[in-house]
């Protein structure tokens, strides 16, 4: 179960809205959510956390590239919106793995001839899609995007259980953070 919500800075503090992720797809169609949440194109951070499994924080600046932290890779990319904001900060497409599963010969043969064992990128024709490249145990992206709102990037690394009240406290916004969950 996921939970998700917008986090708009004002003038007098901060406005939360829960939010639905049911039409985001991409770290773009996130960003665009958050900016028609913004005011005065202000900052807003978008919160992401499944089940106290992982968190992610997506932090949108008017109209600059969104800055994104997620508090473990590997754990995150096993879910939907983890695996798009995942794929998004290891620079991967969204069609990479079905292209990698549509290349695949999975019968051995290219026209009735066994493969040959001299070349090494076929040797783990699987390796591509679930191999060495896959996200790191661990935290992955911008540790340093709330930094200047009062969360260092030693802090946000050292976060795990109800790690969105704990930012929301050093935000100063714990009490609009809890009025949409």
């Amino acid at each position: 179960m996921y939970f998700a919500a917008l986090l708009a800075r004002t003038e007098d503090g901060w406005e939360a809205s829960d939010t639905e992720l049911d039409d985001v797809e991409t770290l773009n169609d996130l960003a665009d959510l958050a900016r028609e949440a913004a005011v005065d194109d202000d900052t807003v951070v978008a919160f992401i956390e499944q089940e106290d499994a992982w968190f992610g924080v997506v932090r949108v600046d008017g109209e600059d590239d969104p800055r994104v932290f997620l508090s473990n890779a590997a754990i995150a990319a096993r879910s939907s919106y983890g695996a798009m904001l995942t794929d998004e900060l290891l620079g991967r497409d969204d069609d990479d793995a079905t292209d990698d599963l549509d290349s695949l010969d999975l019968d051995g043969t290219e026209d009735g001839e066994p493969e040959s064992d001299n070349n090494v990128e076929d040797d783990d024709p699987l390796e591509a899609v679930n191999g060495s490249d896959g996200p790191p145990h661990g935290p992955l992206g911008d540790a340093a995007l709330l930094a200047d709102l009062g969360v260092s990037e030693k802090e946000l690394l050292a976060l795990d259980g109800d790690a969105l009240s704990t930012i929301a406290d050093s935000l100063g916004c714990t009490e609009v953070l809890e009025a949409v969950r």
